[in-house]
């Protein structure tokens, strides 16, 4: 075989490999409702932050959606929909048992939206000070490897390069739990959580 050929097609296996990329799946059990599962911070790597926001609205006196998942140093733009003012704060920014200060980013009128960037891993309990019955959740992760379950638990994230990892389930009111795991193609995950 062509020496030439040889090079390109063992170049070519070589990104092939360097590429390799699965899944993580499974089911998130003991709880109902949604919960957010991503890849914990991985050693050495940092991922730039989208440039696109994602929107938040406070609409019928909820904050839509009521659980989101950024990655850090996604701006979060957070609108008022309703037709009476709205306030945004989170009391603190929870990193497992550690407490960072929350924000507060005030109280504004019908159809204007404040951005806030989330700049730290951690999850942020929406309240609205106006309406105490509101509440909502930004889960900020370390990693472009998340996923939201659907209503049964069950969750799949894509793209994500083979390596061994460490894995978190989160849902509100429960507590957080994490595992190893080793990703190797189509690899499972499950989760029971408890109160």
């Amino acid at each position: 075989m062509n020496r030439s050929i040889v090079l390109v097609l063992m170049t070519v296996l070589t990104f092939t490999l360097a590429a390799s990329a699965g899944s993580i799946s499974g089911k998130v059990s003991g709880v109902s409702g949604e919960s957010v599962v991503y890849v914990d911070t991985i050693q050495g790597k940092t991922f730039p932050a989208p440039a696109e926001h994602l929107l938040i609205d406070q609409k019928g006196l909820l904050f839509q959606p009521h659980i989101n998942v950024v990655l850090v140093g996604t701006t979060v733009d957070f609108l008022n929909s309703d037709k009476v003012a709205h306030n945004v704060f989170w009391p603190s920014l929870m990193q497992g048992t550690k407490k960072l200060p929350g924000k507060n980013l005030g109280t504004w009128p019908t159809g204007e939206k404040r951005p806030y960037k989330f700049d730290q891993p951690g999850v942020a309990a929406l309240l609205c000070n106006v309406h105490p019955e509101m509440a909502g959740y930004v889960v900020v992760v370390p990693t472009p490897y998340f996923a939201t379950t659907d209503k049964s638990g069950s969750y799949k994230i894509e793209n994500v390069p083979d390596g061994q990892y460490n894995v978190v389930a989160w849902h509100e009111g429960a507590k957080t739990q994490s595992k190893p795991v080793a990703v190797a193609g189509d690899t499972k995950a499950d989760f029971t959580l408890s109160k």
